[in-house]
């Protein structure tokens, strides 16, 4: 397996605290995760596309977590499938570590520039899944990956999330910057939403943050 370092900690990590971990299995994708809202560390992509593997790896380093995802696919046939899932399953151990919610500041948003490009991320902990993204990627492909597919793992990641998302790249001429720009975005955003706060219970004023019957 490939291992993206994003961080000089090789330490494992903590058996307790705000984890989550899933498993996919279909007939298209096999999908191993595991995410740590809380500690930076040695954080290992593997998904058969180096490119998603450095999008990745940017998200969850600038968002301070550390997660290992390992994922075998179809990509004889194209990179869509594993995409997607991959998509899905980093979505489901966010929402899996978050549990109820609690005690979260809910709403993050974050600017991040990458030389002429800038994106924009704004992220909400609603349970209602949305997202809204225009990374305005004109390359068909950046690497062995899909400029339209990467659109559709924010897309696949909000709805597992369960999270309200809105991802803009305001400006940029080079396709890769512009995508490694809202991957950083993403994952200040989402640092940002799930900070912890002073004020305990669930951040609204229903009392609960919806999450119910997403898909895994």
């Amino acid at each position: 397996m490939n291992a993206n370092s994003n961080a000089n900690s090789g330490e494992s990590l903590p058996a307790n605290g705000r984890v989550g971990e899933r498993s996919r299995r279909t007939l298209e994708t096999r999908i191993e995760a595991r995410l740590d809202l809380d500690r930076r560390g040695r954080s290992r992509v593997d998904t058969g596309l180096p490119f998603l593997d450095h999008m990745i790896g940017a998200a969850v380093f600038h968002g301070g977590m550390t997660l290992d995802l390992r994922a075998q696919g179809d990509l004889d046939i194209d990179d869509h499938h594993t995409v997607e899932d991959c998509g899905l399953v980093f979505g489901s151990v966010i929402r899996e570590a978050l549990g109820d919610r609690r005690g979260v500041r809910r709403f993050g948003y974050a600017y991040a520039p990458l030389d002429e490009a800038l994106a924009r991320a704004v992220v909400d902990l609603s349970g209602r899944p949305f997202a809204s993204v225009d990374l305005g990627l004109r390359r068909e492909m950046l690497g062995t990956v899909a400029t339209e597919n990467l659109s559709h793992f924010f897309a696949s990641l909000a709805t597992s999330g369960g999270l309200t998302l809105h991802l803009d790249v305001i400006r940029g001429d080079n396709d890769h910057h512009r995508a490694e720009a809202a991957f950083k975005a993403f994952g200040l955003a989402l640092a940002d939403a799930v900070a912890e706060r002073s004020a305990a219970g669930v951040p609204s004023t229903k009392g609960v943050l919806e999450s119910a019957g997403l898909p895994q």
